[in-house]
């Protein structure tokens, strides 16, 4: 029987009715870092997704750098996530909470004039998004090595609320040039400890974190993003073959509920990541990786299902799609039209216009 999205996948403990994924996205509709039930209505929507992951879920009031954001640190965080979770299980759905630190992707205005940190004092090109508008991003604090230890139980502790919370599992983020992304890579990591200089310090940071959730929520509730080919934020590796295969290597001893990997995003002339994965980012690592491997970026139905039946990766997650469409796999099965995606001024912030309001398919009758 030939593979495809639409068939069933099981990974971790989990049995999932398709190979879709939801990825997770920022939606800035979270007042008081809380969860509500605007987001619980968006969600449970979208909940015939195989997989369901959240936005970027702040682990400590350090990682925060934009507005509106939900947290998973407090207990009062875990019970407004439990009106989410409780509400896409109803729905028959199955969802993970990423968990996420934005290092040095935040702004002293969000930390009381305190600078955000970082593995090193090197600054992200551009300006950030805060409640005062866009300001011009900060050379960010670098840690302390006695500081470090304290971010990886934040992980932990942040995994276990989500499981009090009902998730089924949580996320790493270790994309798009936030924390564990800017440990990993070169540009961003000028430590000269044991946290940076060589391939295998640098990667140290992202397996002490997976180590730590692993041994908080277990390994088949566990799973981490990673953006190889990324140049987002300002990340640009000298190697990123090896600094990522490094970590994916040591990644595939934990047999994880998934590895999330991301496309380059777009082309951009001069940027030798583009021609390095030319191949696909999921071919290149997964001779490093037996496990469920998840991929992302730029996918729809014809390509997805190329890349699940070559066996490069298992599942497919997809982003924008997801917005405009809540029922994206009965589009996909019924071979159904796509809704057209509202402007960006829909996606951060605001109301129901343009996150929860697109339409569904209409029930077919006999």
């Amino acid at each position: 029987m030939s593979i495809n999205i639409l068939s069933e996948i099981k990974t971790g403990d989990l049995t999932l009715k398709n190979r879709i994924a939801m990825a997770p996205m920022t939606r800035s509709r979270a007042p008081q870092t809380l969860a509500t039930e605007l987001m619980a209505k968006y969600y449970s929507q979208r909940a015939s997704a195989g997989l369901l992951i959240t936005e970027g879920t702040q682990v400590s009031e350090q990682g925060i750098g934009y507005p509106w954001t939900p947290g998973i640190n407090t207990e009062e965080h875990a019970k407004a996530w439990k009106v989410v979770t409780d509400s896409v299980h109803a729905a028959g759905g199955k969802i993970f909470a990423q968990l996420w630190h934005v290092g040095r992707m935040s702004h002293s205005v969000f930390h009381n004039g305190e600078l955000p940190v970082a593995p090193s004092a090197v600054a992200a090109p551009g300006k950030q998004f805060t409640h005062k508008g866009m300001l011009d991003l900060e050379t960010p604090r670098a840690l302390e090595i006695s500081e470090i230890p304290g971010i990886v139980s934040d992980y932990a502790k942040a995994a276990l609320l989500a499981i009090e919370a009902g998730f089924d599992g949580v996320e790493i983020h270790g994309a798009n040039g936030y924390l564990v992304d800017q440990f990993i890579n070169s540009n961003s990591n000028k430590r000269d400890d044991e946290f940076g200089g060589s391939i295998e310090n640098r990667g140290r940071f992202a397996l002490e974190v997976v180590d730590a959730v692993v041994k908080a929520v277990g390994a088949h509730r566990t799973a981490i993003r990673l953006s190889p080919g990324g140049v987002t934020n300002g990340m640009l590796d000298e190697n990123p073959v090896e600094s990522y295969g490094f970590v994916i290597k040591n990644l595939a001893k934990y047999n994880l509920a998934y590895l999330h990997l991301m496309e380059p995003l777009a082309p951009i002339d001069g940027l030798p990541q583009y021609q390095i994965f030319k191949q696909g980012v999921a071919k290149t690592f997964r001779p490093h990786y037996p496990g469920t491997i998840m991929i992302n970026g730029g996918y729809d139905l014809e390509k997805g299902n190329a890349v699940v039946a070559s066996g490069d990766a298992d599942m497919v997650s997809f982003g924008k799609l997801f917005i405009a469409n809540p029922d994206l796999p009965e589009r996909f099965a019924a071979g159904a039209p796509l809704n057209t995606l509202l402007g960006p001024e829909t996606f951060y912030g605001g109301g129901e216009h343009g996150y929860t309001d697109y339409p569904v398919l209409e029930p077919v009758t006999a």
